[in-house]
């Protein structure tokens, strides 16, 4: 299902302009890094937008899915058993981070080979946080029943350990939320952007993408990827009414023409 008209990004945009020129992103900027401060919702529109060019359908994990993929089939506190003492093999903390985040894959991967479970920046889930979730499913429920859908801003669910995190934290049940007003205190825009966080530990989570393995169906798609509540929707209509930022189908002819476009500078 990639019909085009539901693969309309409800916006594209980008981080707002500095305020102080000598201001520079402190825990790293590097291509390999990865992308950090974007909001639970700004993470699901690139899950669209990279859908619509790209043919495949994307999205964010569930919270049980992101805790399936980072057990590994292990039942120890870590994918690399119960003593957190190795875990600088791993992952990214505040044990060895130097205070920002590294090129992704840098470290030891867990039993299924999927590298910084565990650490460099914790990551987006689809689900609302839910203090107690999984102690109210029955037994035998599904994963896609086990979805905690969100039906507020805050707070939303986020997994796995950073660059901000001590060892006990980044363990594979290790469950955060996102917090309002915490999260925006220095974010200058009346009402807070829906695209991004300006405070720890917003600058330590990301995202990690899934591609899912049966096609999602038009009612899946916009669940996982639209805006689910009034306020999101509102503040997006209101920027793109103010001019900070444009809604568009995302085009699968995208990637060919930003080849081209970059050949060509190279050429100039």
């Amino acid at each position: 299902y990639l019909d085009k008209e539901a693969l309309e990004v409800d916006a594209i945009t980008c981080p707002t302009p500095l305020y102080d020129s000598s201001f520079t992103y402190g825990p790293g900027e590097e291509p390999q890094q990865p992308a950090v401060t974007m909001t639970q919702f700004a993470a699901k529109q690139y899950t669209k937008w990279l859908s619509g060019i790209s043919g495949q359908q994307y999205r964010l994990p569930s919270e049980a899915e992101w805790e399936y993929a980072a057990r590994a089939g292990t039942s120890t506190a870590f994918s690399f058993g119960d003593d957190a003492t190795p875990i600088g093999e791993y992952a990214w903390t505040t044990d060895n981070a130097d205070y920002q985040t590294h090129e992704v894959g840098q470290l030891k991967p867990n039993p299924w080979g999927l590298y910084d479970m565990h650490g460099n920046v914790a990551e987006w889930v689809l689900d609302q946080y839910v203090a107690k979730h999984y102690a109210r499913l029955k037994d035998g429920v599904t994963a896609a029943n086990a979805v905690a859908w969100p039906t507020k801003l805050f707070p939303r669910a986020i997994r796995g350990g950073s660059w901000l995190a001590e060892s006990p934290e980044c363990r594979s049940a290790a469950r955060y939320k996102s917090d309002d007003p915490e999260w925006t205190l220095s974010d200058p825009n009346l009402p807070t952007s829906p695209w991004w966080f300006t405070e720890e530990p917003a600058t330590g989570v990301g995202f990690r993408l899934v591609r899912p393995l049966a096609a999602m169906d038009a009612e899946l798609c916009k669940k996982v990827w639209d805006a689910d509540v009034k306020r999101i929707q509102q503040d997006v209509a209101d920027r793109l009414e103010e001019g900070r930022g444009v809604q568009v189908s995302a085009d699968p002819r995208l990637p060919g023409a930003t080849a081209e476009l970059t050949r060509s500078q190279e050429v100039e």
